[in-house]
């Protein structure tokens, strides 16, 4: 079998014998008023954090969900798109659809505001998604395309770009890695399908992204998820995976490259009341102003004496000047 088919006969036991905290991060579902969370959904959460960011889906947006899992950030999503076929859900194994489906029938009866026409789950899978060119606001995905090797993560993120419509956004949560996993492990079809062998590190992850075409990205959360610990994995010292939350935006790369937003701030120090780079950021004295990391660095040159760049905060939700 090929890796991906060491993954999908995996899915298929999972969603017939779910496995409770498989590679989910330890912490419970979004809680949004009026929304319940099927149990069986819940021991179903095969995800590494969260996808759904309210402050992303006003205005109904149409959605784009691949690996459907167990159905629960499909039923979230819904909760902001509360029409048929908001909810395009996305899974090539057919016992996970399956399981889905019996989970939003569940839910549907739990919930008198949703009804499961909001999600449509089709079959297919990430590298040939089953909608047209720029036909959806969301694509999201939760701890699935860590589990591909680079070159497929790179198709995934190809075919993600062309269904968003421009100024889409790209909504993802994966495992990353603090350094190279090694050969040994990457090779293992079994710890890759289980989401601990296949994370590339956050530079790697990102620079993928940006590959592709995606101009802003912006890290919703960044904490640790797994550790490889080196007696079981044969390794010479510990190893820590983390869990990445972002969102990146279909919106052309600036021609002096990407904007990557990790919570960094820049503060003015000096004894005029404004600064002015000239370059589209003012900043107010004494007045934290987000920026993204490639407009830190260059502020940090321009004006060293004057300026005060606050470290990376890993949580990052708007505004700013950049």
């Amino acid at each position: 079998m090929t890796y991906l088919e060491t993954a999908a006969q995996f899915y298929s036991e999972v969603a017939q014998t779910p496995q409770i905290g498989l590679c989910c991060v330890q912490s419970s579902p979004l809680q949004l008023p009026g929304l319940k969370i099927p149990q069986p959904m819940q021991e179903m959460n095969y995800g590494c954090g969260s996808t759904v960011h309210p402050a992303e889906l006003a205005n109904q947006p149409t959605v784009l969900y691949v690996g459907v899992g167990g159905g629960l950030e499909a039923l979230q999503f819904a909760y902001f798109s509360r029409r048929p076929g908001a909810v395009i859900a996305v899974e090539p194994v057919e016992a996970m659809r399956e399981a889905a489906a019996r989970n939003l029938e569940i839910a549907a009866q739990e919930n008198p505001w949703f009804d499961p026409s909001f999600v449509e789950i089709r079959a297919g899978d990430a590298f040939n998604l089953p909608v047209a060119d720029a036909s959806v606001d969301v694509v999201a995905q939760n701890c699935l395309f860590n589990i591909f090797e680079p070159e497929d993560l790179t198709r995934a993120l190809q075919e993600a770009y062309r269904v968003l419509k421009p100024g889409g956004r790209l909504q993802m949560s994966d495992p990353i890695a603090t350094r190279p996993i090694p050969p040994h492990l990457q090779q293992d079809e079994r710890l890759r399908a289980m989401c601990l062998s296949g994370a590339l590190t956050y530079e790697e992850y990102i620079q993928r992204i940006i590959n592709v075409g995606f101009g802003q990205i912006e890290i919703r959360a960044r904490r640790p998820y797994r550790l490889l610990d080196y007696q079981t994995y044969h390794l010479q010292e510990h190893l820590l995976l983390e869990s990445l939350d972002s969102v990146s935006f279909k919106v052309p790369i600036p021609v002096d490259g990407a904007c990557v937003f990790t919570g960094k701030t820049a503060i003015y120090t000096g004894l005029e009341e404004l600064f002015d780079d000239h370059a589209g950021h003012i900043l107010q004295k004494g007045v934290p102003a987000a920026v993204c990391d490639k407009t830190a660095a260059k502020l940090a040159t321009l004006i060293p004496d004057k300026l005060i760049i606050t470290n990376s905060t890993w949580h990052y939700t708007g505004g700013g000047c950049c």
